[in-house]
């Protein structure tokens, strides 16, 4: 069964591939999605100490999967597929570094953390602010309570995720790799914007506040 999908996954890759990068994140993201709300729903039933009679019973907001689910389909789909094939083709052509090469790896991971990165965290909270009806404001206010915690957590995470993807996976794939990891992705941030003055991000966002004192 699994082969016949993977087969299936890599007929539609190699034939529509933008279509296949685009459907497939926004399905990982709407997933996602659904558990950060189970694992917020959890956490916050946990932390309160409620019995099982007195919790409500875990509903899905499908109106925010939708939002989240349209956020894989409309940037990470498009934005991701012509970001790493592009990359890849930038620091062979232009860097004239060689494939797999320790500086080829360091060099795309650098590049990826320092511009895709920052670039996803910023829209994905724009964007979910906005979808919720937020003013610029608000938003605004939101970025400050969220983007500076979510950066330094990911940044511990996905230099080594992407290690291994630009030694080991071979360019084709790589995509679908991080799409993967993207499933646990979309949850974590769907969990950090769901914890809005959380006890932990004002701490962190705290050390930047230090510094412009």
């Amino acid at each position: 069964m699994m082969m016949k999908v993977w087969k299936w996954y890599q007929s539609c890759l190699s034939h529509h591939p933008l279509k296949t990068q685009v459907i497939s994140s926004g399905v990982l993201w709407g997933v996602g999605d659904i558990a950060a709300q189970y694992i917020t729903h959890s956490t916050t039933r946990n932390r309160l100490q409620l019995s099982h009679d007195k919790a409500e019973d875990f509903k899905v907001n499908w109106k925010r999967v939708a939002i989240t689910s349209t956020f894989g389909f409309a940037f990470v789909g498009p934005v991701g597929h012509f970001w790493y094939e592009n990359l890849d083709k930038f620091i062979k052509l232009k860097l004239l570094l060689s494939a797999n090469s320790a500086r080829f790896v360091a060099a795309k991971v650098a590049m990826d953390g320092l511009i895709f990165g920052p670039l996803d965290l910023l829209v994905f909270f724009t964007y979910m602010g906005f979808s919720t009806g937020k003013n610029a404001e608000q938003v605004k206010e939101d970025l400050k309570r969220d983007f500076i915690p979510a950066l330094i957590l990911e940044g511990g995470v996905w230099p080594i995720v992407q290690v291994a993807n630009f030694r080991y996976v071979p360019v084709r794939y790589q995509l679908l790799y991080v799409n993967i990891f993207c499933l646990l992705d979309s949850a974590f941030l769907s969990w950090v914007e769901q914890q809005k003055d959380a006890a932990w991000k004002q701490w962190l966002t705290s050390f930047t506040s230090f510094k412009d004192r």
